[in-house]
């Protein structure tokens, strides 16, 4: 497109104020609502310009569906089985209804 060599290029962008840096980076993930776009390997460059920084990222794009599971815990099952005295499965249930909310958890079960 131009016919400058990177020499030159990069001081012209220096005395226009920007910069650049390449991050050794193996993986950047985007996390959207309804999913990940993974980008591996991933080749990352941080231009400053302006006062701003922005990341230009190229590379091998995959997207991947969130998994919206709540991962409980076996000690916050046991501490809602103790002090509400229902059964682990039961904890369990309303724990993963309440997001893993103990303590409101305890509540509804106390009721």
């Amino acid at each position: 497109m131009f016919n400058v060599n990177p020499k030159q290029l990069k001081g012209m962008m220096k005395s226009m104020g920007i910069s650049q840096e390449e991050i050794d980076a193996e993986e950047v993930i985007i996390k959207t609502a309804e999913k990940n776009i993974v980008i591996k390997p991933a080749d990352v460059v941080k231009i400053k310009m302006q006062g701003q920084e922005t990341f230009q990222i190229s590379g091998e794009i995959h997207e991947e569906e969130i998994d919206e599971s709540i991962e409980i815990d076996k000690d916050d099952i046991k501490t809602v089985v103790e002090k509400t005295g229902c059964s682990e499965k039961l904890a369990r249930e309303y724990l993963e209804k309440n997001e893993g909310d103990i303590i409101k958890t305890i509540k509804e079960l106390k009721k």
